[in-house]
């Protein structure tokens, strides 16, 4: 989905620009995957795990601005690439169609600033707007912060993973399954 671009202020009082991927982010997207996998232990893969290719992030930036129903939304500050928050279809069919999961991650530096929040706010309104009723997230049990800002914009937890992520040195962590109604 094209996503027409929007400027914020962040809590420090900077300007934020939102916008949707293009396929000239796909390096910055692919540097952006490989430092926050080793920022937070939070995120579903291993550092190791990303071997993405330019034209694989092409292709994949690709089909978000061709789906009506998706968004990659990007976030800018001073024109550096701070975060991306995600809508995505659950599935193709329709009895799951009113139904779409989100996703989002920042630099950790950019991280307490507003941005997230703001980020998520935008594209829980263009959910909205494209016709879906529930957004719904996973987010692991030890992400205190993420789950503050993700009750505060009235998500609920309906449920939880057990041992949801096993990582290289052998412990897990649990997941929680949220929801909320649009």
């Amino acid at each position: 989905m094209i996503f027409e671009e929007t400027i914020i202020k962040d809590k420090l009082g900077r300007d934020v620009v939102l916008r949707n991927a293009r396929l000239d982010d796909a390096e910055a997207l692919i540097k952006y995957l490989k430092v926050t996998s080793v920022e937070t232990p939070y995120l579903i893969r291993e550092p190791d795990e990303i071997s993405l290719t330019m034209e694989d992030e092409g292709k994949f930036i690709q089909t978000k601005i061709d789906d009506d129903k998706e968004l990659m939304l990007l976030a800018f500050v001073n024109g550096k690439h701070v975060g991306n928050c995600s809508l995505m279809k659950l599935a193709s069919y329709k009895r799951y169609s009113h139904r779409c999961d989100v996703a989002i991650a920042l630099y950790k530096e950019y991280c307490g600033c507003g941005i997230g929040k703001a980020m998520l706010q935008t594209v829980l309104d263009v959910a909205k707007e494209v016709g879906f009723e529930q957004a719904e997230l996973e987010v692991m049990a030890e992400n205190e912060k993420a789950i503050a800002l993700y009750e505060k914009l009235g998500f609920k937890k309906y449920g939880t993973f057990p041992n949801n992520m096993k990582y290289a040195d052998g412990k897990y962590m649990d997941a929680y399954w949220m929801m909320k109604k649009l």
